[in-house]
């Protein structure tokens, strides 16, 4: 994409690229520079920026002895982040380097236990009672829920779709996990009422093939070599160079 100039200040170019760089630096608010008038601003600003250089170059600012400290501090940061990343960026990963992590630490990857349940919510013992009475009586599931329930699931039929061990208030939490598939509990307390829960499915626990988690396991791989690598700079670097702690 061209990168379009927007102005001209004593000889340097203020383009669409700086406009972009300023915009994604003002962050959240950005939104608020959108339209033509905001766009006009922030080039102002960019304008004034570039005044502002041209101002304190004809002052000699920059042989300041503050701006040089601050120079000189800056340089040093960035010289020691640049090295940082230098050091760990070097990282790789084979693959089978990603295997033998993996097999070494398939516990870090394990599926949970989940469910698929639906529910049927009411205020009473005595209305769940005669809900699952109809229920027993052929009443679709769905169609009670529909009918009955007081939840806002109500419009799926009362599905809550797929859920881990704990994600679920404790007394829910534990009746559905001790369920069989397809079965129908009897009336569960909780806070908000009474449940009448239908267990669609339960998924075991389970370790993933490396194929299923391979992202993951990359990640965490390099991470582990990083760490590794940062310790081991760490030390042959405190052997090279002098260090005292006061």
């Amino acid at each position: 994409m061209e990168n379009k100039v927007l102005a001209v200040v004593d000889g340097r170019d203020i383009t669409q690229n700086d406009l972009y760089e300023l915009l994604q630096n003002i962050g959240q608010n950005a939104g608020n520079f959108q339209s033509e008038e905001g766009q006009k601003q922030l080039i102002n600003e960019l304008i004034m920026q570039e005044l502002l250089y041209s101002d304190a170059l004809a002052n000699n600012y920059n042989q300041d002895k503050d701006f040089m400290d601050a120079v000189e501090h800056m340089k040093k940061t960035l010289l020691k982040q640049y090295a940082l990343n230098k050091l760990l960026n070097s990282v790789e990963a084979s693959a089978e380097e990603l295997t033998t992590y993996f097999e070494s630490h398939k516990s870090q990857f394990k599926k949970p236990e989940t469910a698929i349940a639906s529910h049927i919510l009411v205020a009473t013992k005595d209305e769940a009672l005669s809900v699952l009475a109809e229920i027993n009586s052929g009443l679709d599931f769905k169609e009670a829920a529909a009918k009955y329930s007081s939840c806002p699931s109500k419009a799926e039929g009362g599905n809550l779709g797929e859920f881990t061990r704990g994600r679920m208030v404790p007394e829910f939490d534990k009746a559905v996990f001790a369920m069989k598939a397809g079965e129908i509990s009897e009336p569960v307390q909780t806070q908000f009422g009474y449940h009448l829960i239908l267990l669609e499915s339960l998924s075991e626990e389970s370790v993933p093939m490396l194929e299923e988690v391979a992202p993951q396991v990359k990640e965490q791989c390099l991470l582990a070599k990083r760490q590794a690598l940062y310790l081991s700079k760490q030390d042959s670097l405190q052997k090279l160079y002098a260090v005292e702690i006061k």
